[in-house]
C-alpha cells in the first residue's frame, strides 16, 4: 500500500517562513515526478511545485517562483517544500503527490497525472 504523509503545516505570520515534508511508503518515485498542490477555501486544487524525476528539472508556479523550493532525498523517499517569504495568499491545505512517470513541466503541473496523494496540511498565513 502506498502511502504518502505530509506534516510542517502551522500558522504564520506574513513574511515568515515555513518547510512542508512529505514522505512516502510502498513505492519508491526516485525516477518518477513527485510535486505539492494547495486548495483554498472556496477554490480548485492547484499545482505548487513539483520535482520532474530523473533528477531533471523542478518547476514552479508563477505565484510562488522565487520563494518555494522543492527539494527530495530519493534515498529517504522524501519531498520537501520550502516556503519563504510567505504571503497571506499562500494560505491553504497542501497536498503531496507522486507520480508513475516522470513528467515533464506542462505535464507536471496537472493534478489529473498523479496518482498518489497525501491527507493534506494546513497552511494559515496571517497579515
Amino acid at each position: 500500500q502506498v502511502q504518502l504523509v505530509e506534516s510542517g503545516g502551522g500558522l504564520v505570520r506574513a513574511g515568515d517562513s515555513l518547510r512542508l515534508h512529505c514522505a512516502s511508503s510502498g513505492r519508491t518515485f526516485s525516477d518518477h515526478a513527485m510535486g505539492w498542490f494547495r486548495q483554498a477555501p472556496g477554490k480548485e486544487r492547484e499545482f505548487v511545485a513539483a520535482d520532474s524525476g530523473r533528477g531533471r528539472a523542478t518547476f514552479y508556479a508563477e505565484s510562488v517562483n522565487g520563494r518555494f523550493t522543492i527539494s527530495r532525498d530519493n534515498a529517504k523517499n522524501t519531498v520537501d517544500l520550502q516556503m519563504d517569504s510567505l504571503k497571506p495568499a499562500d494560505t491553504g491545505v497542501y497536498y503531496c503527490a507522486g507520480a508513475l512517470y516522470y513528467l515533464r513541466n506542462s505535464s507536471a503541473r496537472i493534478a489529473m497525472n498523479y496518482a498518489y496523494w497525501g491527507q493534506g496540511a494546513q497552511v494559515t498565513v496571517s497579515s
